[in-house]
């Protein structure tokens, strides 16, 4: 007696997905140093939260630093995407550094942000994760002058000295649900508050969140492709459960437990703002190996936000391009 036909199986594929502007910004001006000045180019941090890219940058002759101590006097360096505080750029000076700053212009926002807030005497109630590299920088932009919160049940425990002197920013890779509800409960104990002039939470973020709420109701399971450092890729898993959908960070296809597939139909497959192209990819052509023969790409919004070089690396990329003109 046969089988019968096999069930049908289907991945959607979300869009956007995967690398950010500043993302893009950031791998390029570690590659275009590379290929300008040659190794050693030393990076502080992650330059981006994803094991293969820097990996591969690693493979390239980056060499990756915690801290600007074991970069040697007077070498290259590159700030990454996640921004550092001012005292980090000081001691880059004493060390009489040729510094690349790499960090998004959408967290230098928010730098900026806290430096005028701090200006205009408020207390900044800064919503972010204390373990993160970005959050790090922004709370020595003003640390006099900022509180971290990441949660609503926290607001309750803030005692700025004047109530109605209160600003909030937040790190740009938060989970926009979760986010305003904090929002909300500051807004409800402290009515003067204020906040930045458009949201610090970054487009990228935002997007594929969108993209995972849309999916949340036509899929089995999702599975997002990020590593677990990555704040962005985390916040997409836990959109997703938060809709009572099982999802899944894994940083490659070969960390998927082929249980998650057992009663799934349909995999949706998104990728956090650090996670290369070619990975999505290989998930995908795993996912068709298990059956999973039917594959739809679902676009949510199309995202054409590009930034510029930093300063530090245009000008010389552009005096190499006329030398070889």
């Amino acid at each position: 007696m046969g089988s019968g036909p096999a069930p049908h199986r289907k991945v959607i594929l979300l869009k956007p997905r995967g690398f950010c502007a500043g993302v893009v910004r950031a791998i390029d001006a570690v590659r275009i140093a590379l290929d300008l000045y040659g190794s050693p180019i030393y990076v502080r941090k992650e330059i981006v939260h994803n094991r293969h890219v820097v990996d591969e940058l690693r493979a390239a002759g980056a060499i990756f630093v915690e801290e600007l101590d074991e970069v040697p006097e007077g070498a290259r360096v590159i700030f990454s995407a996640h921004g550092v505080s001012p005292a980090v750029r000081e001691e880059a000076v004493a060390r009489r550094l040729d510094v690349i700053d790499a960090t998004c212009p959408l967290v230098t926002k928010v730098h900026v942000e806290a430096v005028r807030f701090a200006k205009l005497g408020y207390t900044i109630v800064l919503i972010g994760h204390r373990d993160h590299d970005e959050v790090a920088g922004t709370l020595g932009e003003a640390p006099d002058s900022t509180v971290l919160i990441s949660s609503a049940a926290e607001v309750d425990r803030l005692a700025p000295p004047d109530p109605e002197r209160v600003a909030y920013l937040t790190q740009t890779t938060l989970s926009l649900d979760e986010t305003r509800e904090i929002v909300a409960r500051l807004r409800e104990r402290f009515p003067a508050i204020v906040g930045p002039p458009a949201q610090d939470i970054c487009y990228a973020t935002e997007n594929r969140q969108v993209a995972v709420k849309a999916a949340a109701s036509l899929c089995d399971a999702l599975i997002v492709v990020g590593s677990q450092n990555s704040s962005n890729s985390k916040r997409l898993v836990e959109v997703c459960r938060n809709y009572g959908v099982p999802a899944y960070l894994v940083d490659d296809a070969g960390q998927v437990n082929p249980q998650w597939l057992d009663e799934a139909k349909t995999v949706a497959v998104t990728a956090g703002a650090s996670a290369p192209e070619y990975l999505v990819r290989q998930l995908v052509e795993y996912l068709r190996s298990k059956g999973f023969t039917e594959l739809e790409e679902v676009e949510l919004k199309e995202e054409d936000v590009r930034f510029t070089l930093p300063p530090q690396l245009q000008a010389a990329a552009e005096l190499e391009a006329s030398r070889t003109a």
